[in-house]
């Protein structure tokens, strides 16, 4: 098949819902690995993201997606780190159990930003070792000002937690 036909195909979507779950997963596993992620991480988030448990084992993961429990635990561990995917425990289990919360891309911009602080600072004192007529200090104060512009101009958390607030008042079933 050629590209366009995939093109064309994903598209269309799956053919019928039983499809679906394991269409989006490889769907939402292209996109990430776009990103230049791995691909068995985004098969992961992409799962997690349409589970509806109250959380799935390393095992189940590696089942279900045709991967090895070890990578199944160091892509886990990954997604952990960058908010994306939340370790539960269940009384009286040993197993690890992981799931998404359900505003995973809440906790996404909160850990971006973070991140974002922490480049800006590193940028900020970078520059003060930089030779202000050099190609480096240009490239040092364009990091500084991208990240200060993201955290002062796009939509971080509270913009989100206000886009919700008004979505869900807006979508709220009328009494």
């Amino acid at each position: 098949m050629t590209r366009d036909m995939d093109d064309a195909a994903d598209a269309a979507g799956p053919a019928d819902r039983r499809d679906f779950s394991r269409w989006f997963v490889e769907r939402f596993a292209d996109y990430w690995q776009s990103t230049g992620a791995s691909p068995i991480e985004g098969r992961i988030a992409g799962y997690l993201l349409l589970d509806e448990s109250a959380g799935v084992s390393a095992a189940e993961l590696a089942s279900e997606l045709g991967a090895s429990r070890g990578s199944v635990s160091t892509y886990v561990r990954k997604l952990i780190d960058r908010g994306f995917v939340t370790l539960v425990r269940k009384p009286r289990d040993r197993t690890h159990y992981y799931r998404m919360d359900s505003d995973v891309w809440g906790r996404f911009l909160e850990t971006e930003h973070t991140y974002l602080e922490k480049q800006r600072g590193l940028a900020t004192q970078a520059l003060a070792y930089t030779d202000p007529s050099g190609p480096a200090y240009a490239r040092v104060r364009n990091m500084r000002d991208y990240m200060s512009w993201i955290i002062d101009n796009r939509m971080l958390p509270s913009e989100w937690n206000r886009f919700k607030s008004e979505r869900d008042e807006r979508d709220a079933p009328s009494s």
